[in-house]
């Protein structure tokens, strides 16, 4: 019998799958398909302080091997997060959940995450400093190791659960803006969001998109995301949530091999609605497969000699 459990910041997890924010809602939309409890926790829609409507339509394009999203982190304000979308996911999900939060100011961040902090169901914060998809906000803080230590700092001085520092790859050091979240108090980091990208239409000879670029994500940016993940390995000591790219099983071994203890999936739930549920129901067999009794022992091991 293989064992599937990872420990995130002191919180165990039955298997080290968690849908990313942004494409799992809140919950229950999902679990009307299948029972998400199977999953190790997922990461909420992305929460800001006031209520946003997001960017213009159209927001997605298609692309080979992936997808080019501008949403502009549409969400209902961290209020209404608390007061209805908290209660309906309480009843589907019965395990410690992932709060995502961006923000526009050190300000918002740190009271947006105060608040969910108190949120009993929060288990972790994930501070998304990432965004490419919104103007002077997001990944605005996240493109220096000065700006991402400011925010994390903030959001450490007014809560009490793990803080996981969610970073851009558009950057020119990720490992350096790891190693600055690390200094300033970060419980964890997460990576990679999505890259910068576009698609222009041949027809009307416009962006596809009406922000004109978005988050380029799916499973071509996989190489990209592993190779970053595996140099942030070496950089900082805390733990590493990968994401980037992963559809499979496979995948999430090899992410993990490269340094994560838990994996992230994102645009595969765009895709297939169960790929999350699919991907844990495999994992055992793929262990099977490669030798591996045990997941947390794998975490790293490509980095050894």
């Amino acid at each position: 019998m293989v064992n599937t459990r990872v420990n995130l910041c002191g919180i165990e997890l039955e298997n080290p799958v968690i849908p990313a924010s942004g494409t799992f809602g809140y919950g229950y939309e999902f679990a009307e398909l299948y029972d998400i409890n199977c999953l190790g926790t997922f990461s909420f829609k992305g929460t800001t302080g006031e209520e946003r409507f997001g960017n213009p339509t159209p927001r997605i394009a298609e692309c080979t091997a992936g997808l080019i999203n501008s949403v502009g982190l549409q969400n209902p304000g961290v209020d209404a997060v608390i007061a209805r979308e908290l209660p309906k996911l309480r009843a589907c999900f019965k395990k410690p959940v992932m709060a995502n939060v961006s923000g526009f100011s050190l300000e918002e961040y740190a009271e947006t995450c105060r608040r969910l902090d108190g949120q009993e169901q929060v288990g972790w914060l994930e501070v998304n400093i990432s965004c490419p998809n919104v103007h002077d906000g997001g990944m605005s803080f996240g493109k220096t190791p000065q700006a991402a230590a400011a925010v994390t700092a903030a959001v450490k001085a007014v809560t009490t659960k793990p803080v996981i520092m969610k970073l851009s790859p558009n950057v020119d050091d990720i490992a350096a803006v790891a190693a600055a979240c690390e200094a300033a108090g970060a419980d964890a980091v997460s990576l990679v969001n999505t890259f910068l990208g576009m698609r222009i239409d041949l027809k009307t000879r416009r962006p596809v998109v009406a922000n004109r670029s978005g988050g380029f994500s799916g499973s071509a940016i996989f190489p990209i995301a592993l190779r970053m993940v595996y140099e942030v390995y070496e950089a900082v000591k805390i733990p590493v949530i990968g994401m980037g790219g992963v559809s499979s099983a496979e995948d999430v071994i090899e992410m993990m091999l490269a340094g994560a203890c838990a994996v992230e999936v994102g645009a595969a739930n765009l895709v297939d609605p169960f790929a999350c549920r699919d991907i844990v129901e495999r994992l055992p067999a793929v262990m099977e497969k490669y030798k591996i009794e045990d997941l947390s022992a794998i975490v790293g091991q490509a980095h050894q000699r």
